[in-house]
């Protein structure tokens, strides 16, 4: 039962054939024997959530979604448990409000099962930026999951939740969806409201969903898309119904190929195969490739790490140690004392990093040089896309240039874990959606002997969901990927 699709798990509560409580309990049950070696949640919500599902039973509640376990990525607000970020200076904070995408959760009949763990106000790629735990890719547990919603990844992957809710700032539901082998989407900025998202880069971040198949991602966004008062960057426009949509192919599909992208250095070689078969896939179903061109592309990781660390600055700046959060138990002199013992107490290494280059890049004398610049650079990124988007409907790429690497691998070494970014910071910065899913396997040669599953990238123009959805299950009727799941012995 834990590891049917979010459509199966939602169809069997419609129909009888399980109660909320039955399926639950299966979940709890699952997350009890499986959380010790995979280490997907920060909180597991036992009481509350067999408690919610007992009420989806009593009410024979209607919703869309009701009695289906969601997993929440610890960085969106809860009213019940604990927020964190998975960071010591918010280690014992309690939201007082519930973000606007666990209302509509919760209206279409969810149940939250608990918060998962993250890099660190969602900064990093691997989710070994938690201050509490890390997180093990369910394919190969010395791995990680990809970042920084590696712990809603994991969850989904390993069959603890049918569905789950991430962020993605610059690329932190596509690559973690890429690593453990399962579907994620980050829509279009503005399309769902990110009141209640702890903000890291407020014009980059967006709330985005994780399934199993094209068809669980689709429903999960298309219960928490839509206009918020709430958010002054939710865009006001009807969400159009994007499973009703989905079994029909697009007609004279053209995807686009960047010749930028396949100059990317650090482009594994398995990945380049698996990508360039996922085209041929294509063409058998009746898609037109076309070459595009997206020349600003190699300035993206550099404007990227600049316009997100200076916003990380500016919304990080009020964990102080007297707002809220932690606060350093020491004797200090005076107030400058408590802001520096408290903040260097609470934040991580990967935080503090960022907040100092942002910083540095906001002060007088570089405002201009660097964070000025790297808005120019966002534009010229958006407009290539723009140009782009008027050859095809789609552009392909890999979601990731390389499988799950070690635990460990890559943390001495920053801007090596950074370029694992390089296929996904550009539809941040330009604001346009992308899906992931899964597209093949590496033949576990450099690996243990261990299949890692390999990601395809689809981005759309601005509000392209249904299209980039539609586009998703073409490839995923033809293939078998997506019916894969990793051997974990429980």
């Amino acid at each position: 039962m834990t590891f049917d699709t979010l459509i199966a798990a939602k169809n069997a509560v419609a129909s009888g054939q399980v109660s909320a409580v039955e399926l639950v309990r299966a979940t709890l049950d699952r997350i009890a024997a499986v959380e010790p070696d995979i280490g997907a949640f920060n909180s597991v919500f036992n009481e509350d959530a067999l408690k919610q599902a007992k009420r989806i039973d009593d009410a024979k509640h209607p919703g869309p979604l009701a009695g289906v376990p969601i997993a929440v990525k610890d960085n969106i607000c809860t009213s019940h448990g604990k927020t964190t970020c998975s960071s010591k200076i918010l280690a014992n904070f309690h939201a007082p409000y519930d973000a606007t995408v666990i209302k509509k959760l919760q209206s279409a009949g969810a149940i939250i099962i608990g918060k998962t763990n993250c890099d660190e106000f969602a900064m990093g790629s691997s989710t070994e930026n938690s201050a509490f735990k890390l997180t093990h890719n369910p394919w190969d547990v010395s791995r990680v999951p990809g970042g920084s919603s590696g712990g809603s990844a994991a969850s989904v992957c390993a069959g603890l939740s049918p569905g789950a809710l991430g962020s993605d700032t610059g690329g932190s539901i596509r690559q973690p969806a890429a690593l453990c082998g399962i579907v994620g989407i980050k829509p279009t900025y503005g399309r769902v409201s990110r009141y209640g998202l702890v903000a890291y880069a407020s014009s980059l971040d967006q709330i985005g969903t994780f399934g199993r198949t094209v068809a669980d991602a689709a429903l999960q966004l298309q219960v928490i898309a839509g206009h918020d008062p709430m958010d002054s960057t939710s865009f006001n426009e009807l969400v159009p119904d994007y499973s009703a949509s989905l079994e029909q192919p697009l007609k004279g599909l053209r995807i686009g190929i960047a010749k930028e992208y396949n100059l990317s250095e650090g482009l594994d070689l398995q990945v380049r195969q698996a990508i360039d078969a996922a085209i041929e896939t294509y063409r058998s179903l009746g898609a037109v490739v076309v070459d595009v061109s997206l020349p600003n592309t190699s300035y993206g990781i550099a404007a990227y790490y600049l316009i997100a660390t200076c916003e990380a600055s500016s919304n990080l700046a009020r964990y102080d140690g007297v707002h809220f959060g932690h606060r350093t138990a020491d004797k200090v002199s005076d107030i400058v004392e408590l802001f520096s013992k408290s903040r260097a107490e609470g934040f991580g290494p990967e935080v503090q990093r960022r907040i100092m280059l942002g910083t540095y890049a906001l002060s007088s004398g570089y405002y201009d040089a660097f964070y000025v610049r790297a808005l120019k650079i966002r534009r010229l990124i958006k407009n290539d896309f723009d140009r782009a988007f008027e050859q095809c409907d789609v552009i392909a790429c890999p979601s990731s240039p390389v499988p799950a690497f070690k635990i460990g691998e890559k943390t001495d070494d920053p801007l090596s874990m950074y370029l694992c970014d390089v296929f996904t910071v550009t539809a941040n910065i330009a604001g346009i959606p992308g899906i992931s899913i899964p597209a093949g396997f590496t033949d576990g040669s450099t690996s243990d002997g261990k299949p890692l599953p390999i990601g395809l990238q689809l981005l759309g123009p601005v509000f392209s969901e249904e299209k980039l959805l539609r586009a998703a299950r073409m490839f995923e009727t033809a293939t078998e990927f997506h019916s894969r799941r990793p051997s974990i012995d429980h």
